[in-house]
């Protein structure tokens, strides 16, 4: 069944906008037909009722969908990347359950966020964690912020149970801090949330990884081989799905 979320209770509800249109032109939907409805991150079988003007009004039958959550919230920040990657590593880390992406602009970034076209921009990565969140059916959309400083990054992260640098230097050493035993350990002492912190291409520089370290995060390895920067987020959360699920 076609999955669309709303922002009110079940019980008031009514869907409007693209995902109205998408069920009454796209998909040809009519009344009587049955698709899931996520209020308040609760995944709810509903029945189309009828077409009141541009919104679409459903009712919900009472069952309810199992979520498919991950068990810790991971939130993914990494240094501005080149191109259109941080628009793959919003749709694919939605898909693998991250809970919210943080952008900052690291020392290595080469991009810079421009703030005339900043809103725009991250209006469509919102809309790419929405469409990405309905096609793995879950039942929350990831936050997507806007980018931060450093430094702004740096007061952040005591907000977190655990925080991890992906740190190539790491990779490179003879013995590597290897990610399943850190999160072994997360897992034994039931900590809830997660933030792991990625370099643009070029990774963090050692400056931002002492600062890093003295605030109070762990460097971690993904491994021997060396990942682009859309690679490693994607990486780690395979990794952290496998060990937590």
């Amino acid at each position: 069944m076609q999955r669309y979320f709303i922002e009110t209770a079940i019980e008031n509800a009514r869907i409007s906008g693209e995902d109205a249109r998408h069920i009454e032109r796209v998909m040809r939907m009519k009344q009587g037909d049955q698709i899931v409805v996520v209020a308040q991150n609760i995944a709810h079988i509903c029945t189309i009722t009828g077409f009141e003007g541009d919104e679409v009004v459903v009712d919900a039958t009472g069952e309810t969908i199992p979520s498919s959550e991950l068990p810790i919230q991971i939130t993914v920040a990494c240094g501005l990347p080149k191109g259109d990657k941080l628009e793959l590593i919003t749709q694919k880390a939605t898909e693998l359950g991250m809970f919210a992406l943080q952008p900052f602009e690291a020392e290595r970034s080469i991009v810079k966020w421009d703030k005339k076209k900043g809103a725009k921009k991250q209006e469509r990565l919102q809309k790419i964690a929405k469409e990405a969140a309905e096609q793995a059916h879950r039942t929350h959309i990831p936050a997507v912020y806007e980018p931060v400083t450093f430094k702004q990054l740096l007061h952040e992260i005591d907000q977190f149970d655990a925080v991890f640098i992906a740190d190539e230097e790491d990779a490179k050493a003879e013995k590597r801090t290897r990610f399943a035993d850190k999160l072994r350990l997360v897992q034994d002492q039931k900590l809830t949330s997660m933030l792991i912190i990625f370099g643009p291409e070029g990774g963090i520089s050692r400056k931002e990884s002492e600062a890093l370290l003295q605030a109070g995060a762990q460097t971690m390895s993904l491994g021997p081989r060396i990942l682009r920067a859309e690679t490693a987020p994607l990486y780690a959360l395979s990794a952290i799905s496998y060990e937590f699920e």
